[in-house]
């Protein structure tokens, strides 16, 4: 499932505009960039929740055949968050699935993820990148192993633990679905992943190699940084330059 409803308010007047994940990397839409990446490890469905101008991604992805994708849309009329968007279309996922961020870019491996997610048996896996400046993202402490023992969204001053955060890429199983309610606005971050630990449900954390990027494209300077930066990213799976935005 690909998370594409957010507003962009700090790319404004842009995203006054286009949706967010329409923003164009290199000539083309931000979301065009995530599908082919998706379809290079044998991704074929795709979920995307819209709100803010959807028809705006509708026409201009329409049902995936063109990118080599089968498409299903889930249209928001109220935000319900980035787990309440996954909770509305629980019926499409009768096995483990991807979620994806859909307002940032990256080059994460899905099969290493993938595997990391096979071996380790939890109930769902994040991927994790290093981030020097942690305090806007979701910081996650691990074991040994991978385990995630403590998880808190956008930590206040003084609370940083770590510079592992939540990179926005999930693999989740059905289970979890399970654990959200189905109405009202709901995130995985500030909701679901707290209560799961509480709870002691083994979640893990994948944390990237230094050849798979994340760009973080909350800002107008984010986006000229990456446009600058694009055409030296190798887009090759496993040969991804790593770089955080």
């Amino acid at each position: 499932m690909l998370l594409a409803a957010g507003l962009g308010t700090r790319l404004r007047p842009l995203t006054d505009r286009i949706p967010k994940c329409m923003v164009r990397v290199d000539g083309r839409p931000l979301l065009e960039h995530t599908l082919s990446w998706l379809r290079s490890y044998g991704v074929r469905d795709v979920v995307i929740n819209l709100h803010h101008l959807p028809d705006v991604v509708r026409d201009y992805f329409g049902d995936g055949g063109a990118y080599g994708v089968r498409i299903t849309y889930s249209y928001e009329a109220e935000l319900l968050g980035t787990a309440g968007a996954v909770k509305r279309v629980a019926s499409c996922f009768d096995g483990p699935f991807f979620v994806w961020y859909g307002d940032n870019l990256s080059t994460c491996r899905l099969d290493r993820l993938w595997e990391f997610h096979r071996a380790r048996r939890g109930l769902g896996t994040v991927a994790l990148f290093h981030r020097e400046d942690p305090a806007h993202s979701g910081i996650v402490a691990v074991d040994d192993d991978g385990r995630i023992r403590r998880f808190v969204e956008k930590p206040r001053p003084g609370e940083i633990f770590s510079h592992w955060v939540n990179a926005g890429i999930l693999v989740l199983e059905p289970g979890v679905l399970d654990e959200i309610p189905a109405t009202g606005l709901v995130d995985f971050g500030r909701d679901v992943f707290p209560a799961l630990l509480a709870r002691g449900e083994a979640l893990y954390g994948y944390r990237m190699s230094h050849d798979e990027g994340l760009w973080w494209i909350d800002r107008p300077q984010d986006l000229a940084l990456l446009e600058r930066i694009w055409p030296t990213v190798s887009r090759c799976p496993g040969d991804a330059a790593a770089h955080e935005g």
